[in-house]
């Protein structure tokens, strides 16, 4: 049933670009463990041993406290079409924010029209797994939500950089995400 392979195949990278979301797990070693639901067609596969996504400003910044503390990463995508698999994403995470010299390159593989882009997350893939999903329902995408995009943009560029400042700089356990190193 579950299959384990060393990198992204290109059916999987297609199998990835075609999902209208994905999760993102992490944990450090004391704490909450993490899992966030993604969407918004954020999600890059950059090369077979590469991949990761455009964050945006939301309520915490989990993902990048652990990441900078502990640096394990998971990304899981499930088909809710007919075809039913789980692809699961192991490997080291790290940051790049829109002051690092890497971070307008890696940018120009994502959406440019998104407000509130936070940060780049990207995972150097050690393992991938796929498994059945037999279990997973059949269900159909009714639209993506707007919602996040529509705050940033109400609040300006100025406003949710406040907000991060004010939310985004420690974690929920109280672990420093580096937003602002």
């Amino acid at each position: 049933m579950a299959e384990f392979f060393d990198e992204i195949s290109d059916k999987l990278a297609d199998f990835i670009a075609s999902q209208p979301m994905f999760f993102t797990a992490t944990a450090c070693a004391t704490g909450r463990i993490n899992l966030s639901p993604k969407g918004m067609d954020t999600f890059r596969v950059l090369n077979p041993k590469l991949c990761g996504y455009l964050d945006l400003t939301g309520s915490g910044n989990e993902t990048a406290a652990h990441l900078k503390h502990d640096g394990r990463l998971t990304f899981m995508f499930n088909s809710f079409t007919r075809n039913p698999l789980i692809l699961r994403l192991y490997g080291r995470g790290r940051v790049v924010r829109p002051h690092h010299a890497d971070f307008a390159g890696l940018a120009s593989h994502f959406p440019t029209d998104l407000a509130g882009a936070r940060q780049i997350v990207l995972m150097d893939v050690e393992s991938v797994q796929t498994s059945c999903g037999y279990a997973v329902p059949e269900m159909e995408l009714k639209a993506v939500r707007p919602t996040l995009v529509k705050w940033a943009e109400t609040k300006g560029a100025e406003t949710v950089v406040d907000y991060q400042a004010r939310k985004n700089v420690t974690s929920i356990d109280g672990f420093p995400t580096g937003l602002m190193d």
